[in-house]
């Protein structure tokens, strides 16, 4: 029986959390793969170390010396492993390691980058592997590299190549405790290369079904994913069980308690998640599964996503002209957007985009393009606009849900802009202005909840 087990941030940024953790590590014998992100915030007004690394690599990237930032790291671990009672020679390698990443070539940047912003978690894996040792445990660090997770060439946001599955499945067969730091692998060159941000949640998913583990347990700083934002809805009700394809598309729209992408390797291999509280860990958290058991509840949970925007276009009979929409995303594609919704009609065509993505210069470029080679009749770019997801399995067995939410956001006097919903009936998606969201997350909480 083998456990992975992930913690977050939030569960090591303090000597006080860590032995939280180490006590989590050793109450199951199971658990004999353990993931590490890199120190969080100690309080509301810290700053993480990745956060740190990063302020340090943009200094030399500037021609900046870079070293405060570094410093600040080391003396982070230094002041953890000092409260643990650990030797001071502990932290030796760890200032080396750290120091020598801070002088590494800047040549390539985004490389650079990646390898300052990996620290974090590899520093943190070998720092919990010398408290377990420290305790008596039979606990080791292995590098990403030597135990074979091997990534695409994507510094910042890497991906998974199929053959390291093979190569991680022998972390199996190891004997004692395996501290595996998270974020980060190695690419067939060698380098060093990151997943997107938060991807330690990644990390553990790709160690859970490489060696098919009984369970993969993500330790975070709540008991449970919520129904709603607690700091949009108050008191929310906790959710026991989540489908896969449910935890997706909360995540997706801003459910930060498990990144979204981490849930297409467990997935494949149907290793269940299970959403645990680092500081509660008697509570039972939510499950992730295939299926649910509790399949008469049609809506889990009203997520909501800010700061998205809406390329409106139209031309008569746009229906009957082959290719148009591949013209109009390979455009997009042109000017590396990706789009999240296509809501669409006979004669117009709607793009929801995150709004990060598509700056003044680029919506400048996209338009006149658009203009050229499609030729609408309108088009023009929403901002300022908010994504408002209700999201169920059971909808698709419950007749009247659509009724239902439109009728909470009409008493709620919100508008909505867009409605969509996929064949699968997962989710229904609702557009709406920025200053409505919290207002819209509200009326469909009590609406369904209440």
């Amino acid at each position: 029986m083998l456990k992975v087990s992930k913690f977050g941030g939030s569960s090591l940024a303090s000597a006080e959390q860590v032995r939280r953790v180490c006590d989590i590590i050793t109450a199951d014998p199971a658990r004999r793969l353990i993931v590490v992100s890199a120190p969080g915030k100690r309080h509301s007004q810290d700053i993480k170390v990745t956060d740190l690394l990063i302020a340090a690599a943009s200094q030399r990237l500037t021609g900046k010396i870079g070293a405060s930032e570094c410093a600040e790291v080391i003396e982070r671990y230094r002041s953890i492993a000092s409260e643990l009672e650990l030797p001071s020679e502990v932290i030796e390698p760890i200032a080396q390691d750290l120091t020598e990443r801070l002088e590494n070539s800047t040549t390539d940047a985004d490389l650079y980058m990646d390898t300052m912003k990996a620290g974090g978690e590899d520093n943190c894996a070998r720092l919990i592997a010398q408290v377990l040792q420290a305790r008596g445990v039979d606990a080791h660090y292995v590098n990403p590299k030597d135990a074979g997770l091997l990534l695409s060439d994507e510094p910042g946001n890497a991906q998974v190549l199929p053959e390291a599955y093979n190569r991680l499945r022998d972390l199996h067969e190891r004997p004692g405790i395996t501290i595996f730091p998270g974020f980060f692998g190695y690419s067939k060159k060698g380098n060093v290369v990151t997943f997107s941000r938060g991807g330690s949640d990644i990390t553990g998913a790709i160690l859970a079904s490489a060696v098919r583990a009984e369970v993969y347990e993500n330790f975070t700083d709540v008991d449970s994913v919520f129904a709603a934002n607690p700091s949009i809805v108050k008191d929310p009700v906790p959710i026991a069980e989540l489908t896969y394809r449910e935890m997706r598309e909360l995540s997706y729209a801003g459910f930060s308690v498990f990144h979204d992408e981490a849930l297409e390797p467990v997935y494949r291999a149907h290793v269940p998640v299970n959403i645990r509280n680092t500081n509660n860990p008697k509570a039972d958290g939510t499950l992730i599964v295939p299926n649910r058991t509790s399949t008469d509840i049609p809506v889990v949970g009203i997520a909501a996503m800010d700061r998205v925007c809406c390329l409106y276009l139209s031309k008569y009979l746009m229906n009957r002209q082959i290719g148009f929409g591949r013209r109009l995303l390979q455009i997009l594609e042109a000017e590396d957007i990706s789009f999240e919704h296509v809501p669409s009609g006979i004669d117009n065509m709607s793009v929801i985009l995150r709004e990060d993505n598509l700056s003044a210069a680029k919506e400048k470029r996209i338009v006149e393009k658009i203009r050229q080679t499609l030729a609408p009749e309108d088009i023009f770019v929403e901002r300022r606009l908010s994504l408002i997801m209700v999201v169920g399995e059971g909808m698709r067995h419950t007749v009247g849900i659509a009724s239902r939410a439109t009728r909470a956001l009409s008493g709620a006097e919100v508008n909505i802009e867009m409605i969509n919903q996929g064949s699968n009936e997962v989710s229904m998606m609702f557009g709406i202005k920025s200053n409505d969201m919290e207002t819209a997350v509200q009326a469909l909480y009590a609406e369904f909840f209440g």
